[in-house]
């Protein structure tokens, strides 16, 4: 079966090794422009793979698509994909296209599916493996599987240690699916759908009149980016590695209340956060060692 995969990063590096390592037909490879003479990785492996190489700027021009159908695919996977890719793509593959997605579909469709996921108090998360159909993260589903977000999980660990490795078997698992003949095609529950925008610093700016539940969950939904941030002396700072602190205090929200070499407790709700490092205009950094320097004490306070 003759397969062109679109992607990048990391992710879109692993599913090609995974492919090539399976003896699955890559016949090209369509991926990001170069950006400030920096390779895109899944680029690498496939200058190390000799394989084609296409880094177009859109899908849109017929040029692109035309250099696209010469490969005569027999099916397209998207690895990790932000661009907008026309349906005419999926539709000139013989079996169409697969598209890995970080959630469990249709609840938290867009470019920022897992961010929110942990931001709006989910406990469980996961993938889904879809044929699009040219809707943002719609079409139907192929392979659903579920994890469970712990207490303090970030969105970097939940990624990292779970959803990129698992993305990887699922999609190897999906051709094998293909491959057999008429897949399991279950349609999205349009009720259920949500979509969040991108989680950027457009929406980052931490809210200290939320509960400290809510404030956990938007840090760590947050970490590692784009980093919730709140500001104090004309510092903008970021918060990373949150944990909720029992801790009964009478002090407003966003008031410091003790550092140490363990990190910063903040007042956050009705009770307080602990926080382990913070990044600002100075760098990344231990909190107590960033307080030293700004010569910020217990009492001082964050603003929004």
């Amino acid at each position: 079966m003759r397969i062109v995969l679109i992607g990048q990063a990391a992710f879109g590096e692993k599913v090609l090794e995974a492919l090539l390592e399976k003896g699955e037909e890559v016949v090209a490879v369509f991926t990001k422009p170069d950006k400030d003479g920096k390779l895109d990785p899944l680029k690498v492996q496939a200058l190390k793979s000799n394989l084609p190489i296409n880094t177009p700027s859109t899908y849109k021009d017929d040029s692109v698509f035309n250099t696209y159908c010469s490969y005569k695919p027999d099916l397209t996977i998207m690895a990790f994909v932000t661009d907008i890719i026309p349906v005419r793509f999926f539709e000139a593959s013989s079996k169409g296209a697969i598209c890995y997605h970080p959630s469990i579909l249709p609840r938290h469709r867009g470019g920022s599916a897992i961010n929110w996921a942990i931001i709006m108090g989910d406990t469980t998360t996961g993938l889904t493996i879809f044929q699009p159909d040219g809707g943002i993260d719609t079409g139907p589903v192929i392979i659903q599987k579920e994890i469970e977000i712990g207490p303090d999980d970030t969105t970097g660990n939940i990624y990292f240690d779970h959803l990129f490795p698992m993305g990887v078997d699922a999609i190897l698992e999906s051709i094998d699916i293909i491959k057999a003949g008429s897949p399991p095609l279950m349609p999205q529950d349009e009720t259920e759908a949500t979509y969040e925008p991108l989680c950027n610093d457009k929406v980052a700016l931490l809210d200290w009149n939320k509960s400290t539940q809510e404030i956990h969950n938007f840090i760590r939904g947050c970490d590692p980016q784009p980093g919730a941030f709140s500001f104090i002396k004309g510092e903008k700072v970021r918060f990373y590695g949150s944990t909720i602190s029992e801790i009964n205090t009478k002090e407003p929200s966003g008031t410091i209340l003790s550092v140490d070499e363990n990190g910063m407790t903040v007042s956050a709700g009705d009770s307080a956060i602990k926080i382990a490092k913070i990044r600002s205009s100075l760098g990344k950094m231990d909190p107590n060692e960033f307080c030293s320097r700004l010569v910020i004490r217990p009492g001082d306070h964050f603003s929004s």
